[in-house]
């Protein structure tokens, strides 16, 4: 590990609401702040927002900064790439982001039944094999997952360069007649574009200079209806 990653590691843990708990603290177990985010860390009973795969933080902070009456947790394993965000949120006292490292695998033990309102997933990897696929953070089995915590019909955002993975979403939810909100190919050359989808993101800079277009899709998620994976893609 390099120079420069050792250092923001060493920073990462001195920065205010920065939660980096070891193995032995969720395996098998329940995280102590389970249930008590919005009590303990924002100290207050907010709407509470996951971006999951939050990379560099761009949209928790982002989306903290526009939104005061929410509260905002950025998730994602890679500490050298959370620590701008969480640097960021330290020195402007963004008192309503926080950051949590940890795989998504295993989200379930950090957030209880009802215990998020929302949830982004921004520009994730599309796992493109047929063999990775119950590795997309937008599939069945992580679908299955954040309906444990997010509240019933709890919106959820997938914003992601790859045609593969927004057609596979799509077609997840229509097989599960889960409630498509708004869908595009092309979010650019859409009309809805606000102040919070036009928040790009260090991957979306670069995926647009190469002139990718960008996908978006907004679903609700209902806790009492099946979901049931795609066939087998050719």
């Amino acid at each position: 590990m390099g120079k420069d990653k050792l250092r923001r590691f060493a920073e990462l843990g001195q920065f205010d609401r920065v939660f980096q708990p070891g193995m032995d603290e969720i395996n098998g177990k329940e995280y102590f702040l389970k249930g008590r985010w919005k009590q303990e860390v924002f100290h207050n009973t907010n709407p509470l927002v996951l971006e999951l795969g939050c990379g560099k933080g761009e949209y928790t902070i982002g989306m903290a900064q526009h939104f005061p009456d929410k509260n905002f947790i950025g998730v994602d394993i890679k500490g050298a790439r959370m620590w701008k965000g969480a640097r960021t949120s330290h020195e402007e006292k963004i008192m309503n982001a926080a950051f949590l490292r940890t795989r998504i695998e295993m989200i379930s033990s950090f957030f209880a039944e009802n215990e998020v309102d929302e949830i982004w997933i921004t520009f994730p990897d599309p796992q493109p094999t047929e063999r990775r696929k119950k590795k997309r953070l937008s599939g069945t089995i992580f679908l299955k997952l954040y309906r444990n915590f997010l509240v019933n019909n709890g919106i959820v955002h997938l914003k992601t360069d790859s045609d593969l993975l927004y057609n596979y979403t799509l077609n997840l939810l229509k097989l599960n007649n889960q409630k498509i909100l708004f869908n595009t190919s092309n979010l650019y050359s859409s009309d809805i574009v606000d102040e919070i989808l036009g928040i790009k993101t260090f991957y979306e800079k670069k995926f647009l200079e190469a002139g990718s277009n960008i996908n978006y899709l907004k679903f609700s998620l209902n806790k009492n209806s099946e979901l049931n994976e795609l066939p087998e893609e050719s």
